[in-house]
């Protein structure tokens, strides 16, 4: 029998963000009989345990820090030799990359970006916050894939010997397992439109961005953000303060968000930048509309939806004249899925599977 292709998926924690949730489900939807998936886990995040995929095996290894683990990673994938590692987030990939020199020859490195150029860049430290680590490090990549045409162009404008290396790939949904989650909405009892935000509470959600619209536009009904994050506090006392505890509440991370996504009357992504948020994807498939700002990047979203599913209005009066035309519909829940086919699970994961294949493939 011949073996299967062993694929090392490497998370730097399992933090409830988007990119972990990815990872994890292209993992679980990879065809056992075509390759032999597993994942590593550096830190010791714990918050998406409950969706480690069933039947792929998991190391996890609490590390304090990337640095701490990256030596240990190196020898673990020296030792193991997985026909492909396939990495998430920018830090994560740029430590891989510039580690590929110590790697097996015959092992291919498959990184994917999550987000645009300039915000992984803010992170990194100061020595490395320049372009030309993209032009010198993503060379070394036998696959680099972007969840959007958007971040495609970002990484080509970044290092443009990538086209040939280069993957669009849309989040995956599941989204008849998503409806059946979901298949008794919440929704908050009371007058005017029910509004669902979700995500990181931090500056780039923009979150903040909301509490000013319901306070200066007077827009009508109540909000729900669902998350955690270093700025809880600051909205919390932000919102108390203008007078609007009970109309923009943050009751935490929830691991029942697709019955509040189906509840709500609209889903709101008020961030300052985005790489492709899949709250937004599961709100379409619950049949829940979505507003966001420009900076949200779901122009190509709106572009296959049905009309009017998505609405991009940039912060302040467009975004608020946005909400205000939502009006209040508890009767017809559950709704029909919005969310256009190229983004189910299985067929993204039968394009990723046809181009791990192309890569094994390939001298």
């Amino acid at each position: 029998m011949t073996r299967r292709p062993d694929i090392l998926f490497v998370l730097p924690d399992l933090a409830g963000g988007g990119a972990q949730r990815v990872m994890l489900r292209l993992a679980g939807s990879l065809d056992r009989a075509r390759f032999s998936p597993r994942l590593v886990v550096l830190g010791g995040a714990e918050t998406l345990a409950g969706e480690l995929p069933a039947g792929v095996p998991a190391e996890r290894w609490g590390a304090p820090r990337l640095r701490s683990a990256l030596p240990r990673l190196v020898s673990h994938i020296r030792q193991s030799r997985p026909a492909v590692v396939v990495s998430v987030m920018g830090y994560l990939n740029l430590a891989l990359l510039a580690a590929r020199p110590l790697l097996p020859r015959a092992t291919r490195l498959v990184v994917r970006e999550a987000n645009m150029v300039a915000p992984t860049l803010a992170v990194l430290p100061r020595p490395l916050r320049g372009a030309w680590v993209y032009r010198r490090l993503y060379g070394r990549a036998d696959l680099v894939v972007a969840p959007s045409e958007t971040i495609a162009a970002d990484l080509l404008a970044a290092a443009p010997g990538l086209a040939e290396r280069l993957l669009v790939l849309p989040n995956p949904v599941d989204v008849d397992g998503l409806r059946a989650r979901a298949a008794t909405p919440r929704r908050v009892p009371g007058e005017g439109p029910r509004f669902v935000a979700a995500g990181r509470l931090s500056r780039q959600k923009g979150f903040d961005r909301l509490i000013d619209l319901v306070a200066e536009a007077g827009v009508p009904g109540r909000v729900e953000v669902f998350g955690e994050g270093p700025d809880r506090d600051a909205l919390v006392a932000e919102a108390a303060a203008k007078g609007l505890s009970d109309r923009i509440v943050f009751p935490g991370f929830t691991g029942d968000l697709p019955a509040h996504l189906a509840g709500a009357d609209a889903f709101l992504m008020p961030s300052r930048w985005e790489g492709l948020p899949n709250a937004a994807l599961e709100a379409l498939a619950l049949g829940t509309p979505v507003i966001a700002t420009p900076e949200s990047n779901v122009a190509e979203l709106m572009a296959r939806a049905p009309a009017g599913a998505v609405a991009v209005a940039p912060t302040g009066p467009d975004f608020a004249a946005a909400m205000m035309a939502v009006r209040p519909d508890p009767v017809t829940m559950p709704r029909p899925s919005l969310l256009p086919d190229v983004y189910r699970r299985d067929a993204v994961a039968a394009a990723f599977a046809a181009r791990l294949e192309g890569l094994l493939g390939s001298p």
